[in-house]
């Protein structure tokens, strides 16, 4: 009697422990906190991205607070819905050095083999054997908001070879308001001609065929920002995609060096890729010819609307429109040829509505949807309080830029205020709403 008795209460006491448990994961607007300075459930991205459930079928939110986060960063395909959420995209960066350079010969010129120091083939580099991306995204239905993702060894040696800060291999991928850096193919897309990809409000910084891969991928509101002469934006490689890459909205820009006037659309990577710019502002010259040759021919690479830094409408009638490539195998040349511009009505088919959401009604533009600033906010005897936000599954609040907390309920006891209060909603999603200050 006794024994089960003993039983009896520990089963109890466990089944207790699993229920808080549980009540203190669902409790928060975050499942996870990642915090490189302690303050959050973990220092390292990748450890909160371990954590995460298998075969999720609603979203797994990850606040990452600001700071600097120098790691490698792999969402496994078994692991699907995890939503990626940064507190401010210019100080929560996700970074590493690393790149895909193969042994050197000893025939290069001097200086010219430092990147073998950081290979990923190189078995004394600390990241042999990585995989050969900063961000590896293999699961569905990945999200994320606010974060910079660099590759150092891009960005700061200002070189080649491949230095990919993100590879996204996976359907149903949406990325809001962030920021992706390196030098030589900066973000490669899916190779799978059917999956989809929506970019809104985000910037991609890079010089050598730095937006490059498969799938049909809608950006809009972004900026492609070239760092040298002679930049050369996407090496798309589709075969069967129904619309393949589509520009809305964009902005084209760069530095001083990359507006000489040399500056290409792209190039054709592998079989028959699309690539279509449709009202564009192009800060920086881009070349008469606009596009130049590569390893095919290209399906359509054209444009509809595109304008100069002035506002006024590029005259298209010198862009590219033969295209030559030399097989590998058989050295025969190939000729081909592809439409510089595409019609209004056309350019309309080039639509969120028509290119997101598919036959599963996916809606990244919901998840991207930024709840209101709270209202009525106060401070009294050591609690801040402020009216709920329709909506709003939870709350974050700051002490100036720094977060000390994070809430279901619409007040937080705060001691010691040393700058000021402020208070965003966050929605089903973890996108972080608009924020209010005291």
């Amino acid at each position: 009697m006794k024994n089960n008795m003993q039983c009896w209460i520990l089963s109890w006491l466990f089944a207790g422990v699993c229920t808080i448990g549980y009540a203190q994961q669902e409790k928060y607007p975050f499942q996870a906190i990642v915090a490189a300075d302690g303050s959050g459930d973990y220092l390292t991205v990748q450890a909160a991205v371990d954590a995460v459930p298998e075969g999720r079928d609603k979203p797994w939110t990850i606040l990452v607070k600001n700071g600097l986060y120098a790691e490698q960063v792999i969402i496994p395909e078994n692991k699907p819905y995890v939503h990626l959420i940064g507190q401010d995209r210019s100080k929560t960066i996700i970074h590493l050095n690393l790149n895909v350079g193969s042994k050197p010969t000893g025939k290069e010129p001097e200086g010219k083999t430092v990147y073998w120091l950081h290979s990923v083939h190189n078995p004394v580099s600390p990241v042999y054997k990585y995989e050969p991306a900063v961000v590896m995204v293999r699961g569905h239905h990945f999200y994320t908001q606010n974060i910079s993702y660099v590759n150092d060894w891009g960005v700061e040696d200002f070189s080649g070879p491949q230095a990919l800060a993100m590879s996204s291999q996976a359907d149903c991928a949406a990325f809001y308001n962030c920021c992706f850096r390196s030098f030589q193919d900066t973000w490669m897309t899916s190779t799978n001609d059917s999956d989809r990809h929506y970019v809104k409000n985000c910037r991609i910084e890079g010089a050598v065929d730095y937006f490059y891969g498969s799938g049909d991928v809608l950006l809009e509101n972004c900026t492609l920002y070239n760092v040298r002469s002679g930049s050369v934006i996407v090496a798309p490689c589709h075969k069967n995609s129904k619309y393949g890459y589509a520009f809305r909205n964009c902005i084209v820009d760069g530095n001083s060096m990359a507006a000489d006037g040399k500056l290409k659309l792209g190039r054709p990577w592998h079989n028959a890729p699309k690539a279509v710019y449709i009202d564009t502002w192009m800060r920086i010259p881009v070349a008469p010819e606009g596009w130049t040759d590569m390893g095919t021919i290209p399906g359509l690479f054209a444009e509809y609307n595109s304008r100069d830094q002035y506002g006024n409408l590029i005259d298209l009638s010198r862009r590219k429109t033969q295209y030559t490539y030399k097989d590998r195998k058989t050295g025969k040349t190939h000729v081909g040829s592809s439409r510089v511009c595409i019609t209004g009505d056309e350019a309309d088919q080039y639509t969120y509505e028509h290119m997101i959401p598919g036959t599963d009604n996916w809606n990244p533009r919901e998840m991207m949807k930024e709840l209101s600033a709270p209202r009525k906010l106060s401070y009294q005897t050591g609690t801040f309080t402020w009216d709920p936000v329709k909506g709003a599954i939870g709350y974050v609040v700051f002490d100036g830029e720094q977060i000390i907390g994070t809430t279901v309920a619409t007040s937080y006891a705060v001691q010691n205020v040393k700058c000021s209060l402020k208070v965003c909603a966050v929605n089903s999603d973890g996108t972080l709403g608009k924020l209010s200050v005291l």
